[in-house]
């Protein structure tokens, strides 16, 4: 009986594997085009600029023009448009002769109510604006929250940071107030926790309760990789869990966040990393250090470039790389700079591309390279 559950459950990850496809966009010579995760271009370099592939599909310019593409390179929309953003929640937000309007992949405009600047929708619900308020439509193009609030941020897992008057909460994508607007700074929302400042006290809600965390002069959001998020406190770093108890006494010059089990800390100007206990892992003895990726992999730096150590702190890709997008790299996530599912997007001297956890090249370098996206979502 084992063995048959053995084989069905090998069967189907087998399917899921097979219907999986990833593409990421590459810049070879002056035009844009796409590979799969073997190096191999799926679509080729043809088009004047392009974006990455949101789900199935992305946004390509022709001829100074924008249209959409699926992931075989086929038009789904014609090149007419002066500006696309990202699909997302089934439209695609366009300008044409500078009116902006949300169209589905057959091209039909979504109805709305009458709003001041166009949002992209953000998992199914758009921002709407009259004058210095906003609300939220759905997918149907309906008013799910009256324009009556002063702010809205992006969606975390469902829930949004809104703003009241002079004070934050937080709103669920249904319009529901999740946490009531009585807080002068909020975090994001995760599984994890949500911290808030309410006053000159830094801690963290639950179920409406607002516990605060003594000494904490600043926090930082929780992620749903650990139970644990950064704050600072007398201008050191430590961490703190969701019942506003610090679990790690802030003594460290900068931290960044657990993943995998492992943190990158620094002192001075040296990084390492310790785990969920405290307990240093692997030394202190990096000029940076990044996050662990769920491949087992961090990036880290020595002198003026990269390489990436497994989580006994073995050295496995010689120090070689560079890890950032330019000036922009700052904007970057921990986790767009190490591994996501098997390869990692590297610079090497002057071009870009992606090696396995082999340190392998897989392809060639190019231009520019952006990292894979899921397509057969």
């Amino acid at each position: 009986m084992k063995s048959i559950i053995l084989i069905l459950s090998l069967f189907f990850i087998g399917i899921n594997t097979a219907n999986t496809q990833e593409l990421a966009l590459v810049r070879d010579g002056k035009k844009f085009g796409y590979i799969n995760k073997s190096g191999e271009f799926v679509i080729q370099p043809q088009y004047d600029k392009a974006g990455s592939f949101s789900g199935k599909y992305a946004a390509v310019m022709e001829d100074k023009k924008w249209g959409v593409i699926n992931a075989s390179g086929e038009w789904v929309i014609q090149p007419t448009y002066d500006r696309i953003k990202p699909f997302n929640s089934g439209y695609f937000l366009v300008e044409e002769g500078k009116e902006w309007k949300y169209i589905n992949t057959k091209g039909e405009t979504l109805n709305t109510p009458a709003t001041d600047k166009y949002y992209d929708f953000d998992q199914g619900v758009a921002i709407i604006r009259s004058g210095d308020k906003v609300g939220l439509i759905d997918t149907n193009g309906k008013a799910i929250v009256e324009t009556k609030y002063d702010e809205i941020k992006s969606f975390h897992d469902g829930y949004a940071k809104f703003k009241e008057g002079e004070k934050w909460g937080l709103i669920s994508k249904k319009g529901k107030v999740f946490v009531a607007a009585e807080y002068d700074e909020i975090g994001n929302y995760s599984k994890n926790g949500i911290w808030a400042k309410k006053g000159d006290s830094f801690g963290v809600v639950n179920n409406g309760t607002f516990t605060p965390i003594n000494g904490v002069e600043k926090m930082w959001d929780f992620t749903n990789d650990s139970s644990l998020t950064y704050a600072r406190s007398g201008g050191k770093m430590g961490f703190v869990n969701a019942k506003g108890e610090w679990v790690i006494q802030p003594t460290y010059d900068k931290v960044r966040a657990f993943n995998a089990g492992l943190a990158p800390v620094n002192i001075g100007k040296e990084w390492g990393y310790i785990n969920e206990k405290g307990e240093k892992v692997i030394d202190i003895k990096y000029r940076d250090a990044e996050i662990f990726s769920d491949d087992g992999l961090a990036p880290v730096k020595e002198k003026k470039l990269w390489g990436f150590i497994d989580k006994t702190g073995n050295l496995v890709i010689p120090m070689e790389y560079d890890i950032s997008m330019g000036m922009f790299g700052f904007l970057q996530k921990g986790a767009e700079k190490g591994f996501q599912n098997g390869l990692a997007r590297v610079k090497y001297k002057k071009n870009w591309g992606f090696i396995n956890k082999n340190g392998q090249v897989v392809g060639k370098w190019f231009q520019n390279a952006e990292n894979f996206v899921d397509v057969s979502k």
